[in-house]
């Protein structure tokens, strides 16, 4: 992996969150996949070595993608309900972004260790990601999967019934991408 600067976008792979349900009637919701479809990242690099990672993620950019469990499918007005009431819990209109930014970018035997900070509404905590990499001679694929407690940055998880059904706090991110060498 060398260059001066990679970018990469939503054409280069997939940033997913999942969910899952919390609750008395837990058996009652649908863990949730959901395709953050409007983001962007850069890698800086120094030689062979990445030095530094920026992610950017545009928080209305998502589209519910299939809802698992609950009494019955989730239908496209529900996932209408599911998409409106998330942009409300993080609050999309005041905070239009989702950030993540590399302190350090430590190399491991998998790929790399991306320490830094993550921005959900207007908070930051520091978080960790470790990145996975494959050479597939001609390109590298990237991925990671990363746990986020939305109650850390703010979000109140969305809940119906009293709170006998909710969104659990965590939520699984996961990233997957590719990139041609030589680009």
């Amino acid at each position: 992996m060398t260059g001066g600067l990679w970018r990469l976008d939503s054409s280069d792979g997939e940033l997913l969150l999942r969910t899952g349900v919390a609750g008395r009637a837990a058996r009652m919701g649908h863990r949730l996949t959901i395709d953050m479809t409007r983001w962007h990242a850069k890698v800086q690099w120094d030689g062979a070595d990445p030095v530094a990672v920026e992610l950017e993620i545009e928080t209305d950019s998502f589209e519910v993608l299939r809802g698992q469990g609950g009494v019955k499918g989730l239908s496209g007005p529900e996932k209408a309900l599911v998409r409106s009431n998330a942009l409300k819990s993080l609050g999309a209109s005041r905070f239009p972004r989702i950030r993540f930014a590399t302190d350090a970018v430590e190399e491991t035997g998998e790929g790399y260790r991306l320490a830094g900070s993550l921005e959900i509404r207007g908070k930051s905590r520091e978080h960790v990601i470790d990145l996975r990499t494959e050479d597939f001679g001609d390109s590298w694929r990237m991925s990671a999967e990363s746990a986020v407690h939305q109650s850390d940055y703010g979000v109140k998880p969305f809940s119906l019934l009293m709170g006998s059904v909710q969104v659990a706090d965590d939520v699984t991110v996961s990233f997957t991408a590719v990139r041609a060498k030589g680009d």
